[in-house]
């Protein structure tokens, strides 16, 4: 769906990447451009230069990405660590522009200016967007993932682990403290300080449901020590909560809007340049006119034969084309899991989206292992669901598909509205794009791709286009027998993606309220209240990343199409879908020259 990798945000990284910096690493090269033998090997030193040294400065990245050096460090959030941070980027943004991308191999050639980007990109959310001022969810993420990271998989004995968990609570006391010193209450959004006073003590939950299991492992004395750190954390973590609660939330006053400078900047960022803000939503609203159309003749089908008393004219008025569409996502609406199934039917859609995936031969599959699994809560608040894949460095580890409860707070009717949002067909749309054949076969994928830099530096634009681009992909093959209503389904769901687009940049360039943005989401897209609720709450904590499934779904049909027309006869999904997931996850237009030999891109 579309959901933050978060990441929103590597998906698979659970942290902000604004504050954390990425390990990379690079191929050797498959297609020569350049034949300086000695060019190539100095980038290739620069690479293996970066992969040693970087890990240091992000100990809770480097443990998500595979990386186990550093387990029983945390990361400094201090104006000293922001220093060395930036020096580190700048030094190493020195070294990569004193090459000569010219003389590099096709392959060096991505890498390198994936790097490039990487490092400006880096530069500019440090010293531009200060984000770490004025964003307190980085840091209820960090403090979750630091514990979540060592107890999730088993790349060591329980025992090895859970002394790096030990020596990480014992450093608690101290990040909190960082984190305090940190923040500046005045600019930070008041949306902002209210989650991350939600998700908080959700670390505690971590520690009750992943730590406390293992502990038997332990020898006495290892027992005590992790017990002791247990309490030291649990009091800093209500320290913490006390502060959010009593003095952050209340002194929040910062715009959770960018503005137009900051957003547009931020914006090139995230989609690599590929599309300016105005061509974004010229091509968005195309495609809301578009499939609403598209949405309209499927429901004339479906409500035909006395179903419904609705006019059902050729060419209808804008209220006749609304009636319709809502009458037949009626139909799909009312086929809904009870309150605690949704974990159940995505089991099951799992299974038959496999199936469905072996039997029509759509792409290969990797044999890594996935269990759909209930969000842990400091990570809930932001998305439905999400892909948390192993780290590149990990290959073939367990990958966990997250799908968040319903709250416990919610009434009857909110929960209706959830469900209905979320019903069956929904959640086989859902697990099309999260795992099977989106974000985990193709994160599995990646991982194997011989250059780690187009592993570990991924373009969201890729990630979350191709989990976009598969739920059309599996609808225009038939999926659930070509049933009309799982196409409207499908179709509703490329409207949230449409409308994610425009939503996005209203909010932040155009400042748009939020009975606005609900009118977008609920009438245009026809989503739910619930659904439209938790979006502009998404909105709010994020920016630009909702821009990345539209603009990255439409570069991958226009590479299909590419594809396609050079290959002729010898056209079909699998070799295309196998060759567009065989280079990591770099930017869509570097997997195209790739993929048709095409010149690299600057």
């Amino acid at each position: 769906m579309n959901t933050l990798s978060p990441h929103i945000l590597r998906l698979r990284v659970v942290i902000v990447a604004a504050l954390l910096l990425t390990i990379i690493h690079t191929c050797a090269p498959a297609t020569l451009a350049g034949d300086n033998d000695a060019m190539n090997e100095q980038f290739e030193a620069l690479a293996e230069r970066f992969i040693d040294e970087s890990p240091a400065l992000s100990p809770v990245s480097a443990t998500t990405l595979g990386d186990h050096r550093f387990d029983h460090e945390l990361d400094e959030i201090s104006k000293e660590a922001r220093e060395r941070r930036r020096t580190f980027l700048s030094d190493f943004l020195a070294d990569v522009e004193q090459i000569d991308r010219a003389q590099l191999t096709r392959d060096n050639q991505v890498d390198y200016a994936f790097l490039r980007h990487e490092l400006h990109k880096q530069l500019w959310r440090l010293d531009r967007l200060e984000e770490w001022a004025w964003n307190p969810v980085v840091y209820t993420q960090l403090a979750g993932s630091a514990i979540y990271g060592l107890t999730a998989r088993e790349f060591a004995p329980a025992g090895e682990r859970l002394a790096a968990v030990t020596s990480r609570l014992e450093q608690f006391p101290r990040l909190y403290e960082q984190i305090r010193q940190t923040l500046v209450p005045a600019r930070v959004p008041r949306v902002h300080a209210e989650t991350a006073a939600k998700q908080n003590d959700g670390v505690l939950s971590i520690i009750d449901n992943a730590v406390r299991p293992l502990m038997d492992e332990l020898n006495e004395d290892e027992k005590a020590r992790l017990e002791q750190a247990i309490e030291l954390a649990t009091e800093a973590v209500q320290q913490h909560q006390t502060w959010l609660d009593d003095e952050l939330v209340p002194a929040a006053e910062g715009d959770f809007r960018l503005g137009p400078e900051l957003y547009d900047e931020k914006l090139r960022f995230t989609l690599e340049g590929s599309l300016s803000r105005q061509e974004v939503r010229e091509r968005a609203e195309f495609e809301l006119r578009r499939v609403r159309a598209e949405m309209y003749e499927i429901a004339r089908d479906v409500l035909k034969d006395g179903r419904t008393e609705l006019a059902l004219p050729d060419e209808p008025t804008r209220e006749q084309q609304q009636q319709a569409i809502a009458a037949a996502i009626e139909l799909a609406a009312a086929d809904r899991p009870p309150r605690d199934g949704i974990v159940a039917a995505a089991e099951h859609s799992m299974e038959i989206a496999t199936r469905f995936v072996r039997e029509h031969d759509l792409i290969t599959i990797p044999d890594d292992p996935m269990t759909i699994i209930i969000m842990p809560e400091f990570q809930r608040g932001v998305s439905v669901a999400y892909c948390d894949s192993p780290g590149p460095l990990e290959v073939g580890q367990q990958t966990y598909y997250a799908v968040a409860p319903l709250p416990e707070d919610w009434t009857d009717e909110q929960c209706t509205s959830f469900l209905r949002e979320y019903n069956i067909r929904s959640i086989h749309n859902l697990t099309v794009h999260e795992a099977m054949p989106g974000h985990f076969l193709q994160l599995a994928r990646s991982n194997r791709c011989p250059s780690r830099l187009r592993a570990l530096l991924s373009s969201g634009v890729f990630v979350e286009g191709w989990a976009c681009y598969t739920e059309q992909m599996m609808s225009e093959q038939g999926f659930l027998d070509r049933d009309p209503l799982m196409r409207l389904v499908t179709l509703k769901w490329y409207l949230r993606t449409i409308s994610n687009a425009i939503l996005d940049q209203s909010i932040h360039f155009d400042g748009i309220r939020r009975d606005e943005a609900m009118k977008l989401m609920m009438e245009d897209a026809f989503q739910e209240e619930r659904e439209a609720a938790g979006k502009w709450t998404r909105a709010q904590l994020t920016s630009t990343q909702l821009s990345t499934y539209f603009v990255g779904v439409q570069q991958h049909f226009d590479l299909r199409e590419a594809a396609r027309e050079q290959w002729g006869d010898d056209f079909s999904l699998k070799r295309y879908n196998d060759a567009v997931t065989a280079h990591g996850s770099p930017p869509v237009r570097f997997v195209r020259s790739l993929v048709l030999g095409e010149p690299i891109p600057e």
